[in-house]
């Protein structure tokens, strides 16, 4: 019988003999450092050579990453996003990397990155061109490309969807999952494909993409602005009952880069899109020029206790649970060992605001305590029952983030064990 099959039933049947999934990779949140966002298509070595898409970027970058302690929490990409190549592919028809802007070859960039203990990514766009105009791989280039980038040493790919139809995407991201697996190499893979879809079903079919792509880009780039953050984190959180489910060891929803040590954020923003990408189980691509970053940015990228929350093993992506009338939203993210992340969100323009709950209201189990920490101050704020009311104080579009651990009921009588302040019900200290 002849079967007509729909672009999503092909790219299923074409899908099924190579899972992506099953590479073993990305069992966390990639984390490293990307150059879109901040340094985009500078190709103007001679006007700007210290801030154009060339090796000496890269070098300088993996340095920064090895050298002043980002490698050792788990910042370990360094990834080359679009304009790197040549304008042409080569006689045999291989892509290579622009002659001028990165006269060593990629294969060196990869050795000089493994070498400090680091991962290369890199960029590709599965259409006739790159969004930024340099040449793409048709579906004739699939398996070609990923045999380049294989032998250079590559450790993650960014597959770019600009000038390819939807009939080509659902032909060509599966096949490039399946070309990069019979390379043999280990390449974490990120696919654009849901993003030029709408990011949504019926067109986009999240239980398939966990089966091709390691980490996918759902929705728009970000931008430097606090305007950006927002529409993605709006758009994400509003959908995240098909979003959410998605989410795993091995397969991650992509909100796209941290922007945090750039132009665009206040200290408060910076701290709010980290937080939330946490919740989110985000990869954390920083964007920012780690030569230059303020102390106080790199304080909020460098936090311990956000990087394990973000790296929890459980891979659980965080929900939104409450939307108050007074522009507070509270997110929550469960975690290994019973634990939990709590995010208390401030959408307010005009003055810090206190905001009253209890953890009964946040549906946790009932008669539980909870050993309180602080992500950001890093104290203990105390002990807490389920049942107690308790205030936190959040500044304009800033967060207040706790990280809660199940305790044992105390021993000691229970007012012993809470922390001594005036007043009825258990108060953390106002943050």
């Amino acid at each position: 019988e002849a079967v007509v099959l729909s672009g999503l039933a092909l790219a299923l049947a074409l899908a099924l003999p190579s899972v992506a999934l099953e590479n073993g990779l990305a069992r966390t949140p990639p984390m490293g450092w990307m150059s879109w966002e901040r340094f985009r298509c500078n190709v103007d070595c001679q006007a700007d050579p210290h801030n154009c898409i060339s090796e000496q970027l890269f070098f300088e970058m993996a340095d920064r990453l090895a050298e002043d302690g980002w490698r050792e929490l788990g910042y370990e990409y360094i990834n080359i996003d679009d304009c790197w190549s040549a304008k042409q592919r080569n006689a045999a028809g291989q892509l290579v990397p622009d002659p001028k802007r990165f006269p060593s070859g990629i294969k060196a960039l990869a050795d000089y990155v493994h070498a400090r203990g680091l991962k290369l990514g890199i960029y590709g766009d599965l259409g006739i061109f790159t969004c930024g105009g340099y040449p793409g791989t048709m579906l004739e280039n699939v398996k070609q490309d990923a045999q380049t980038f294989a032998a250079w040493g590559v450790d993650m790919l960014k597959l770019d969807g600009c000038y390819s139809s939807t009939e080509e995407q659902a032909k060509g991201y599966p096949e490039m999952a399946k070309a990069l697996n019979a390379t043999g190499r280990p390449i974490v893979y990120s696919c654009s494909w849901p993003a030029y879809q709408g990011g949504l079903p019926p067109k986009v079919n999240y239980t398939l993409l966990a089966e091709i792509c390691n980490l996918w880009r759902n929705y728009d780039d970000i931008q430097d602005s606090w305007e950006s953050v927002l529409s993605i984190v709006d758009w994400f959180f509003t959908n995240q009952d098909v979003l959410q489910p998605a989410a795993g060891p091995g397969h991650w929803n992509d909100p796209d880069m941290l922007i945090i040590g750039n132009f665009g954020l206040s200290f408060e923003q910076s701290r709010s899109q980290m937080a939330l990408w946490t919740v989110m189980a985000a990869p954390l691509l920083m964007s920012t020029d780690l030569r230059t970053i303020s102390p106080s940015a790199k304080e909020i990228l460098q936090n311990r206790l956000m990087i394990q929350i973000n790296q929890d093993p459980l891979g659980i992506q965080g929900r939104r649970i409450v939307k108050e009338k007074s522009q507070i939203e509270v997110f929550l993210r469960p975690l290994s060992r019973a634990a939990s992340a709590l995010v208390f969100f401030s959408r307010r323009t005009d003055m810090p605001f206190r905001y009253t709950t209890s953890l009964a209201k946040l549906h946790f189990p009932e008669d539980a305590v909870y050993e309180v920490q602080d992500v950001y101050v890093g104290k203990i704020v105390g002990a807490l029952r389920t049942a107690d009311n308790f205030s936190v104080v959040i500044n304009p579009s800033g967060v207040v983030m706790w990280y809660l651990r199940p305790m044992a009921l105390p021993v000691q009588p229970w007012h012993v064990a809470r922390q001594q302040v005036p007043g009825e019900g258990f108060h953390p200290a106002l943050l």
